[in-house]
């Protein structure tokens, strides 16, 4: 069974759109690096639909199990990440589900 790791970021208004490309630039160069992550994608809120709630950049990052994403989490990696992309953040939310 497959675990998505869903979230929503709204960055801080002084967050440039370099800054959050970066942002998500470093967080797509933990594939490879922390087992079990097998992909990720991301991008800009994009719809007329105006049920974003202020977020403006989704993610979903794919583990092959329940498991790694749990040994994703205090990863040492992932600790460097959110050293770069949490101090650009005002809200953030994640979900997580299996497939």
């Amino acid at each position: 069974m497959m675990t998505r790791h869903f979230g929503m970021f709204k960055f801080k208004e002084t967050v440039s759109a370099e800054e959050i490309e970066f942002c998500f630039v470093t967080m797509k160069a933990m594939i490879g690096k922390i087992p079990g992550l097998l992909g990720m994608e991301y991008g800009a809120y994009d719809s007329g639909e105006g049920l974003n709630d202020g977020f403006t950049h989704g993610f979903i990052m794919t583990f092959e199990s329940p498991e790694s994403r749990d040994a994703y989490l205090p990863h040492p990696v992932h600790e460097e990440v959110k050293n770069v992309v949490v101090p650009n953040l005002e809200r953030v939310v994640v979900f997580d589900f299996n497939v």
